[in-house]
């Protein structure tokens, strides 16, 4: 699933995008209204997540805009304005769901499981076939388990495939985060499955696809 969230909050913004990737989502950002018009243009999104009050043109214009357009993709809000009227009027205009902030980055994403997210989502590689909603995975017909923190390795991996993955968001997968435990189980990985996985000195690592 590709989002597109528009937030001018850097802060938020950067650790909604990094927790997003971790859970399997592809996501661009916009800090103001009218940069949303531009990655629009050159790109297909899945969802999309607004704040309201942005630079240059705020979130209630923006997804106007878009819907004039002819753009059905399904919105999100989430913004600080509680009141009655602002909620009104962005489900008005088109929007599928409201969070208030502060919130939760786990109910933003249970949200966007239960909504959007088909079931029936399935990545192929090699010979494995990964259903990232259901996270189970399959080998030549054959389901194959993996424990707990290389299921969560392989899932940040295989649904950022040709993307480099930071290394800090595959640590959090870690009962006891430290780089040499995580090459270790990456490389466990590798041998398991099969797995190409290369390492971006600095950055972290990415799967590539084949």
């Amino acid at each position: 699933m590709k989002i597109l969230m528009l937030e001018d909050d850097e802060i938020l913004c950067e650790s909604l995008q990094e927790y997003l990737q971790g859970e399997g989502f592809e996501v661009d950002v916009a800090h103001d209204g009218e940069k949303v018009y531009d990655l629009t243009f050159d790109n297909r999104y899945d969802l999309y997540i607004f704040d309201i009050n942005v630079p240059k043109e705020n979130g209630f214009d923006v997804l106007k805009q878009l819907k004039a357009a002819d753009d059905e993709t399904p919105t999100i809000y989430i913004t600080a304005l509680i009141d009655i009227n602002s909620i009104s009027k962005g489900f008005a205009l088109g929007a599928e769901d409201y969070i208030k902030k502060p919130f939760d980055p786990e109910e933003l994403v249970i949200r966007i499981k239960s909504k959007y997210l088909k079931s029936d989502e399935t990545i192929c590689y090699k010979d494995l076939i990964y259903n990232p909603h259901t996270k189970t995975l399959q080998k030549e017909g054959k389901t194959i388990g993996l424990g707990e923190v290389q299921l969560a390795l392989f899932h940040a991996l295989i649904t950022n495939l040709d993307k480099i993955v930071s290394s800090y968001t595959l640590l959090e997968a870690l009962e006891q985060p430290n780089p040499n435990a995580l090459r270790v189980n990456l490389a466990k990985l590798k041998s398991r499955l099969g797995l190409d996985i290369k390492n971006i000195r600095g950055q972290g690592y990415m799967l590539e696809k084949v």
